[in-house]
């Protein structure tokens, strides 16, 4: 069981099977993944006018692809998240069009976290979110020929952000051709259930992650694992708003609106701020979907993010 290392030199902002894969590895091997930001394209000195340049056709600029020995369609990949370590900085931003509450935010903004240790510093009224990492994006090449963007998540995984694959989750994928052709990237600092603006804390992270090929289980799309407890921040209790409705994603859109508004009224922060916050550290629960015609989303905001 070897260890291999991939620099950053190479990115690979798409899916596409017919790409020669930059690594060839033996099931129970270890991959050391060296990846930039989402954008690939900004730094800790960059600014909202940066980030309203980023090309585009460069997101995700995932790290990949790894051939992984043995794979077969209708084989499950197993990938164990070992180890997930932050380069120092991070950021949160949303444009005009992009958004759960695009419509509510014309105007763009971007904003640098500090990242030391278990901390992402927020940089307003002492608010401390923890770090808990985990990669947006974790995908095998998809069976259809061609080459497709990396924004929507797919039946190959993909764009999925789920915030429990962190250090410790073990998560399958689907093998769709040969070899799995595995690839990952767009990692986050800390993220909240939703990234509601669009964007968790954005980061060059250092991931490392060990693989094998399960020929005794099957699964049509991710399935993982995760540790326990749910978040470090579990502690202090949640401050908690609710919308009901007939359709989710205004559901989710009002909770996330009442929320803005609490954090404004309570803890003196912006809007655009609080929209910030919202997408790096508060989570979006169903709570109710089956008494007819209303449904009921609700939003946590943890309470230890905040000074005691």
């Amino acid at each position: 069981m070897a260890t291999h290392h991939l620099d950053d030199s190479v990115t690979q902002p798409y899916w596409d099977n017919s790409v020669e894969p930059r690594l060839v590895i033996a099931p129970g091997d270890t991959v050391v993944f060296e990846c930039l930001d989402a954008s690939g394209q900004l730094s800790k000195n960059s600014s909202v006018d940066d980030y309203l340049n980023v090309d585009r056709s460069m997101i995700h600029a995932l790290n990949g692809s790894v051939f992984v020995d043995g794979a077969e369609p209708g084989d499950a990949l197993q990938v164990e998240i070992l180890d997930m370590q932050h380069k120092g900085w991070g950021w949160t931003a949303f444009k005009s069009g992009f958004g759960l509450l695009a419509d509510d935010f014309p105007d763009a903004h971007f904003h640098i976290w500090e990242l030391e240790g278990e901390d992402c510093h927020f940089g307003v009224g002492d608010i401390v979110v923890p770090f808990e990492p985990m990669p947006g994006c974790v995908g095998v090449a998809l069976a259809e020929d061609g080459r497709f963007n990396t924004i929507p998540p797919r039946a190959n995984g993909g764009n999925v952000d789920i915030r429990d694959l962190t250090t410790g989750s073990t998560f399958w994928l689907p093998v769709l051709v040969p070899g799995a052709l595995f690839s990952t990237g767009d990692c986050h600092a800390a993220q909240g259930q939703g990234e509601v603006c669009g964007t968790g804390i954005e980061c060059p992270m250092t991931v490392t992650m060990r693989f094998d090929v399960r020929k005794d289980m099957a699964v049509k799309e991710l399935q993982y694992h995760r540790p326990s407890p749910i978040s470090k921040v579990d502690g202090a209790g949640y401050h908690a708003t609710t919308a009901h409705g007939p359709d989710l994603f205004v559901n989710s859109q009002n909770a996330i609106r009442y929320m803005i508004e609490w954090l404004v009224s309570s803890r003196g922060l912006t809007a655009a701020q609080a929209y910030l916050l919202c997408s790096a550290a508060a989570n979006l629960h169903i709570s109710e979907i089956v008494d007819q015609p209303n449904w009921v989303v609700s939003a946590h905001m943890p309470l230890a993010v905040f000074p005691a």
